[in-house]
């Protein structure tokens, strides 16, 4: 596993406590796991995905990433409609480790509420949060 400083957290996302991130562009919210979670994980070898239409709440499960060491929830960072599912994760869910914030990003959201927005952290606060659990 990497040191926290060798890890990205881009300043351009919000970041929930279970380490989804999410990052609204044009009214839709890009959701993935942190750089810090899929160095967790390990290496990713299969990802669940939802399907276009499902609705989920806030904290709700929404698919499974399993890798070579665990099988770990997916957590919806904000309530809404899914939009879109990264459909190149079916034949390489590894772009989870290697681009977390970019190609290996999960599912598209359309937000119920996008204040929701505000309650997750910031990279500051979530960089401190990851330092408080070491």
């Amino acid at each position: 596993m990497k040191e926290l400083s060798d890890l990205k957290f881009p300043a351009d996302v919000r970041y929930a406590a279970d380490h989804e991130w999410a990052k609204i562009v044009n009214g839709v919210a890009r959701v993935g796991i942190s750089d810090f979670a899929q160095d967790q994980l390990g290496d990713i070898t299969f990802v669940e995905l939802p399907q276009v239409g499902d609705t989920f709440g806030k904290g709700d499960e929404f698919g499974t990433l399993e890798s070579t060491k665990a099988v770990s929830e997916l957590i919806a960072p904000l309530s809404g409609e899914v939009v879109a599912v990264n459909e190149a994760l079916e034949d390489n869910p590894a772009l989870v480790n290697g681009e977390p914030y970019e190609g290996g990003w999960i599912i598209e959201v359309r937000p119920e509420d996008p204040a929701e927005m505000n309650d997750l952290m910031d990279r500051d606060a979530y960089v401190e949060m990851l330092k408080n659990q070491s």
